[in-house]
């Protein structure tokens, strides 16, 4: 029988969460209050079998995901990339304005995230990004990824993607 379809492993650990604090902008002028979540990470894996008879390496994919999401673990979650937002590094502060709204954080509680809006699904984007970055050779013989995080125990935003396109 000739070898017609694909595999998927799914990865859902209970050390794969991060607290951290952000806001989102809704539109142009709504701002939400500074607040936190305690966020959980999922990752999807499809692909062809590898010689060894599985897809990706589970303790690899695993390590990667448990390191990427220890960086952003007890941080502030700050975009670079946001239209109207300014977020700027003073010496060891970082400055952030949103119209009428001004906020000072030390730099070391800070990650700022080459997105535009700490949102699920940029989140979800930047951690797969970040996936592939760090352990790109994990996904050689892999058709698709599926990054998801988790901010409110089942309000997931889902980013997919092929990491060899």
């Amino acid at each position: 029988m000739a070898d017609t379809g694909t595999w998927s492993v799914e990865l859902v650990k209970q050390q794969l969460v991060f607290s951290a604090a952000h806001f989102i902008t809704f539109g142009d002028e709504v701002c939400e209050s500074l607040h936190g979540h305690n966020y959980g990470l999922r990752c999807t894996v499809q692909g062809r079998l590898n010689h060894q008879g599985y897809v990706v390496d589970f303790i690899a994919l695993r390590d990667t995901l448990a390191g990427i999401s220890g960086q952003l673990d007890h941080h502030v979650l700050l975009p670079a990339t946001h239209p109207t937002i300014s977020v700027r590094e003073e010496g060891d502060e970082v400055i952030v304005r949103y119209q009428s709204k001004r906020w000072v954080f030390p730099t070391g509680d800070c990650r700022i995230l080459p997105i535009a809006n700490t949102t699920a699904e940029l989140l979800a984007q930047f951690i797969g990004t970040e996936m592939v970055r760090i352990s790109g050779e994990l996904f050689g013989g892999v058709d698709r990824v599926s990054v998801g995080v988790d901010e409110n125990n089942g309000q997931w935003g889902t980013w997919s993607f092929s990491p060899n396109a």
